[in-house]
């Protein structure tokens, strides 16, 4: 995922203080080797989203303890104390199997599970994400093993993180384009079918920021049959910059609300175009967390603000030393943590 130009000046007001307690992520990253399992179970969350056990920040946590860095510790609990959701695998013979057991621990703890489906074909026109399924029937009986795996569970599930801006940037054309709007459409009814609140991706405020070409490709993906749309994943936009934005695509909507994604936005973006020969947008420096998951936003069109991105999980391999998109990145997330700001 990508931000393609720096938003000329922020945006102020739209959002009042929310109450307090992404895209490189290809899969539900499992503790890297060698640290040691938790010991713990679920914490509850004010969101009522679900606090996994099983992340490798609480591994982490439990590690630096165990090394006697108690200070560290104390900080990275700031991410493994709060809900983020499960990137399932891109396998359609495994994406069932995976799904279910993380809904199953979500429902044995009582909270509500939250997905991101990132698996579309063309995902993020081959950049440090690139991927996604092969061909459109691939993704159907990939979102049809998913819907299984949710079993009719009331979850949220967001849906392909850029691949509507996408549509709109030139880089998914003519039939792959025109394949895409029907993809995203099914994968909403099927979703909807299954249990699911659905968000569909609409980009963040310096990627497409032409509102009515992004309400346009919105709607022709099928945004209201959805629960409204997504903003921010994996970006590093301040909350009240990307509400304004939002506020504006849903006013052409007729209304749809929407969720931000406040998981590193608590310092805004990088205001390079490059860091270290690498594109600013790919796990810059000075970031930090963002306000906590909430659902009381104070704003009727914001439904939550919730950590979509998971934080502490690299965005690609972008400089030397940096892990692959979706790997724990241990002292990235450090710095998050210290440098959060919750307002």
């Amino acid at each position: 995922m990508r931000t393609y130009s720096a938003l000329s000046a922020l945006v102020s007001g739209a959002l009042v203080a929310a109450t307090l307690v992404g895209c490189g992520t290809a899969t539900d990253t499992p503790p890297a080797t060698g640290l040691p399992a938790p010991t713990s179970t679920s914490s509850a969350s004010e969101s009522g989203y679900f606090v996994d056990w099983k992340s490798p920040a609480q591994s982490q946590v439990q590690q630096w303890e165990a090394e006697g860095r108690s200070d560290d510790a104390e900080q990275i609990r700031k991410i493994a104390s709060q809900p983020f959701p499960m990137w399932p695998t891109g396998d359609v013979a495994a994406v069932e199997g995976e799904t279910r057991d993380y809904v199953g621990r979500a429902k044995d703890a009582n909270q509500r599970p939250l997905l991101v489906a990132y698996n579309v074909p063309h995902r993020d026109c081959g950049s440090f994400s690139g991927g996604g399924a092969p061909n459109g029937d691939y993704y159907r009986n990939w979102i049809a093993g998913l819907v299984r795996g949710l079993d009719g569970t009331p979850s949220t599930v967001v849906l392909e993180p850029d691949a509507v801006p996408h549509e709109i940037s030139g880089c998914v054309d003519g039939a792959l384009r025109d394949e895409r709007y029907a993809l995203l459409g099914q994968a909403i009814d099927a979703l909807k079918a299954g249990g699911a609140a659905v968000y569909i991706d609409a980009g963040n405020p310096g990627f497409i920021s032409d509102v009515d070409a992004l309400s346009g490709a919105l709607d022709r993906s099928g945004v209201k049959r959805a629960d409204g749309f997504s903003l921010n994943v994996a970006n590093f936009y301040p909350t009240a910059a990307s509400v304004e934005f939002g506020t504006r695509i849903s006013q052409k909507l007729g209304g749809s609300h929407f969720v931000v994604d406040t998981s590193r936005n608590g310092r805004g973006p990088a205001t390079q175009q490059e860091i270290g020969d690498a594109p600013a947008f790919c796990n810059p420096p000075g970031r930090g967390l963002g306000a906590n998951p909430t659902t009381n936003t104070g704003n009727p069109l914001v439904d939550a603000l919730l950590w979509v991105k998971r934080p502490g999980e690299s965005d690609g391999a972008c400089r030397p030393g940096e892990p692959a998109a979706g790997q724990w990145y241990p002292d990235y997330a450090l710095g998050l943590a210290q440098r959060q700001q919750t307002g």
